[in-house]
């Protein structure tokens, strides 16, 4: 009884981010407070359960970061120039840290082989309820956010959001079907899942989540160099590109356009593709699972893929924002193909500012929200900005380097707990840890830290890594 109810309560962490998906990803008060409610009740429940304590000091430190983070915004809130966002702000920080500790004490032992296959489930969920607008819009009607310009934002309600939620869904996908000792026909639906998850993506047209995928797909060939794992990525990729190639033809599915008649042919079209492509990639899957594994590339070939990643990890931000500066205008504004040909973008100017306004305080900070007035003041086009578009910039701006260090010491944290538990079992640590780079990546280039139904799926896969899942007996 004890073991099924730690396992049910996991089970709830795990489908807590798909919940909040359709509550505009979390968001604003109610259903962050909500949220929050359910985070705390998770970790009230897995202490009476007697759920054992993480082994690693890793743990205990990346923990103690996120608390002492959550002091600070506290603590920062009594000089901000906006009350209400610095309590938006607290809240969110104490829904993590109440989640991480939930994500930390009920998903160890035999319990962590639920993480992929139920955050992919509810990627998938979330994105194929976007697509269904797109795809069947007779039978499913969304809204149209005037801003997103025809981009997938639904329900997210930001693209952007939407675009980095699919990328965390492909790379777990992709990992879950690569790895042998799954069942065979969960790693045939993995597969299939990544085609959806592909033309979600791309319909998003956010450069920043394609990038950030691309990211966590080398990540995933790394932590697991084996041939099966590279045949799991051409059986699910290649028609994943070929059925969102397919959907970007389409004015009607790619950018809303055109009377409602129009919609709903290419759009029934454009399903019909999908569904044969989403097949024929569970059936190629089905197909490769069946060969032997071993292992690829040669060391030498993997030291230099690694320093490769290391080089994105921290050029890809740094280029999307200082490419250039748009001067107010974005690049192919909307549902574009043009969009993703250049590297235009208005985040420089953001950081720009958020830099200013660290050197203004820099121990402090300018207080929680303080980057919007600081934006107001200093901006130089009319554009209304509230956040930073960069969680470390954002986080020296407004808490300064008191507040900048506890990030970093959590980060730093995780990063050694997926070392050890990649070591003691890759196999469950591999797809956790290359989802956490891949929302690293877009973290630093976009709010992810905002939008609790996204940034929840890294705190669970943070939190696995933390509990020390690898290297547990099977009855924990």
């Amino acid at each position: 009884m004890r073991a099924r109810a730690l396992t049910a309560a996991g089970v709830v962490a795990l489908v807590a981010p798909t919940a909040l998906a359709f509550a505009t990803g979390g968001y604003f008060d109610v259903a962050r407070l909500v949220a929050l409610l359910v985070a705390w009740t998770l970790v009230l429940a897995a202490i009476a359960l007697g759920a054992p304590l993480p082994r690693g000091r890793s743990a205990w430190i990346a923990l103690g970061a996120l608390a002492a983070f959550t002091a600070w915004v506290g603590i920062a809130g009594g000089w901000s120039p906006l009350s209400a966002t610095a309590r938006a702000d607290l809240e969110r920080d104490v829904l993590y840290l109440g989640a991480l500790t939930a994500a930390t004490l009920l998903l160890g032992g035999t319990r962590a082989r639920l993480v992929e296959p139920l955050l992919v489930a509810g990627v998938l969920v979330v994105v194929g309820y976007g697509l269904a607008g797109r795809l069947a819009p007779g039978l499913v009607e969304l809204s149209q956010t005037a801003s997103a310009g025809g981009r997938l934002d639904q329900p997210l309600t930001y693209w952007n959001a939407m675009g980095a939620l699919a990328a965390l869904g492909i790379v777990l996908a992709l990992r879950l079907a690569g790895e042998p000792d799954r069942p065979l026909v969960l790693r045939a639906a993995a597969a299939a899942a990544v085609v959806p998850l592909v033309v979600g993506l791309v319909l998003t047209f956010s450069r920043g989540a394609l990038v950030a995928a691309a990211v966590g797909v080398v990540v995933v060939a790394l932590l697991a160099p084996t041939l099966a794992q590279v045949r799991a990525g051409a059986c699910s990729l290649v028609p994943g590109a070929l059925a969102a190639l397919l959907a970007t033809r389409s004015d009607a599915v790619r950018a809303l356009e055109g009377d409602m008649a129009t919609r709903e042919r290419d759009g029934l079209l454009v399903l019909a593709a999908l569904i044969v492509l989403t097949a024929l990639a569970a059936a190629l899957q089905a197909l490769a699972a069946r060969r032997a594994q071993r292992t690829w590339p040669p060391a030498p070939a993997r030291r230099l893929a690694v320093a490769t990643v290391l080089i994105a990890l921290v050029a890809v931000p740094v280029a999307v924002g200082v490419a250039g500066s748009g001067g107010g205008q974005a690049a192919g504004f909307g549902a574009s193909t043009s969009r993703l040909g250049s590297a235009s973008s208005n985040r420089a100017d953001y950081w720009r500012v958020a830099w200013d306004a660290a050197g203004e305080h820099p121990l402090r900070g300018v207080g929680p929200g303080g980057f919007g007035p600081a934006w107001l003041r200093a901006r130089p086009y009319p554009e209304a900005v509230k956040d930073a578009h960069s969680l470390p910039l954002e986080t020296l701006a407004e808490l300064g380097l008191i507040g900048l260090l506890p990030l970093l010491a959590l980060v730093g944290g995780v990063a050694l707990a997926a070392r050890d538990a990649l070591r003691a079992n890759a196999a469950l640590a591999a797809g956790p840890a290359a989802a956490l780079a891949t929302w690293l990546v877009h973290a630093c280039v976009d709010w992810d830290w905002e939008m609790p139904a996204l940034t929840l799926i890294a705190v669970a896969c943070a939190g696995t890594l933390l509990s020390g899942a690898a290297g547990r007996s099977p009855a924990d």
